[in-house]
């Protein structure tokens, strides 16, 4: 049976693909490829269909807030509350524990840390907050709300994350912050340092839980949350309840409110389309002819699979005059969040990374996802290719594969 590209979306140099079952080429680095029949790369986009308007029952101005974090709620521009807020904020504000299941990109950072911020408001007890996320990106984006919100309040936050040297961090964690917000990793090894203790937790919060557990960190979790009081209240948000989830709930929760607000992330809406290429060489032509017509490929986001094979595609890219930065496990925290914000803002409009930014980072209005090389599985292709088409907009992705010979 053959399989063919769909028309008006083919760039300049792809054929009309024809393909029979292959192996993937997933080298001998990391694990083995999980074979992805190339037609499941194929889509031709659906009308995104219209959604029903979520009515909040709540304003932020309805749970009094303090006039100092009302005013920072205000200076942001938030006035109604999305789902996630509007049902998680009253009872994480009465001290519940909560289990939220929701998207990435519907405000689930706010919706826990207003509340905690307006219990923390003239708290002495420090540090009583811990914040655990997956990747250094996020955990950063969360401090970033975090000060916001707290301005003005007289509290004080740690970013322990890796990528960076710890000095920094150990001397904000010996001023004894009251909220650190960090990755597992790190947070690990300050606390077998002594440089991070935890006894005085009141609040603890998991983020993207299933993520964590994706990228192996459950036993840094459980030695972490082991480390904890065991009356806290603890908040985990996860965009899926799988088993483990599920168990990690029994575990660490007691008796928790469960919200979910997940809809149904169905990719039909993506543009989705095949570029058969010989070898590498011919890949990266045909990348580049891509990218060179700027109008119609204008914030692009390009996945590779190793860390050494992406940046070396972001020179090739660079030295044939299409500007673009990379992202990827070997830059630093500070590089890595430079180049993120580069691309945020618009200054460059391609962005070159492996999959550590597929989940947890809300970028928008990417135009098109570009799988250069294959992912490791469908559930990664599919978490790659939902970085384009957000908020009602259409998306386009395409991804290479080996041309039959």
């Amino acid at each position: 049976m053959a399989y063919y590209q769909r028309s008006g979306g083919r760039p300049s140099g792809a054929r009309t693909s024809t393909f029979n079952r292959g192996r993937s080429r997933g080298g001998s680095r990391g694990p083995a490829k999980k074979y992805i029949n190339p037609t499941k790369f194929i889509n031709s986009a659906t009308p995104k269909a219209e959604e029903i308007q979520y009515e909040s029952k709540n304003k932020f101005t309805d749970f009094n807030f303090g006039g100092q974090l009302q005013h920072n709620i205000d200076k942001k521009g938030y006035i109604n509350t999305s789902s996630i807020q509007d049902q998680a904020i009253l009872p994480i504000l009465e001290g519940k524990d909560v289990i939220g299941i929701a998207n990435t990109g519907t405000g689930k950072t706010a919706a826990f840390l207003l509340p905690i911020i307006e219990h923390m408001t003239g708290v002495n007890l420090r540090p009583s907050v811990l914040i655990i996320a997956p990747t250094r990106e996020l955990a950063q984006q969360i401090d970033e709300e975090f000060r916001a919100f707290s301005q003005g309040l007289n509290l004080y936050s740690a970013l322990v994350v890796g990528g960076v040297p710890a000095e920094r961090q150990i001397r904000e964690l010996k001023r004894r912050p009251h909220f650190i917000i960090g990755t597992p990793g790190r947070l690990k090894d300050l606390m077998n340092r002594r440089f991070i203790q935890l006894d005085n937790i009141t609040t603890l919060v998991l983020d993207e839980a299933d993520r964590m557990l994706d990228m192996g960190f459950l036993p840094d979790i459980r030695m972490i949350v082991g480390a904890t009081p065991s009356d806290r209240q603890t908040l985990l948000f996860s965009a899926t309840i799988t088993p483990e989830i599920s168990a990690i709930i029994n575990n660490f929760s007691k008796n928790p409110v469960t919200i979910s607000v997940r809809t149904s992330e169905t990719n039909e809406h993506i543009e989705q389309d095949v570029i058969e290429a010989r070898d590498k060489s011919h890949k990266i032509e045909l990348l580049t002819d891509m990218l060179r017509e700027a109008e119609k490929y204008e914030k692009v986001l390009v996945f590779g699979e190793t860390k050494f094979g992406v940046q070396r595609l972001s020179d090739h890219l660079d030295n044939s005059g299409i500007a673009s930065i990379a992202i990827h496990g070997n830059k630093n925290q500070s590089q890595r969040a430079r180049a993120l914000k580069q691309f945020k803002d618009g200054r460059v409009r391609v962005m070159v990374a492996t999959d550590v930014a597929a989940r947890g980072l809300d970028i928008p209005n990417v135009s098109h996802v570009i799988n250069f090389d294959t992912p490791q599985t469908y559930d990664d292709y599919i978490h790659r290719i939902g970085r384009t088409g957000r908020a009602g907009a259409s998306g386009h992705a395409h991804t290479f594969i080996e041309a039959r010979r």
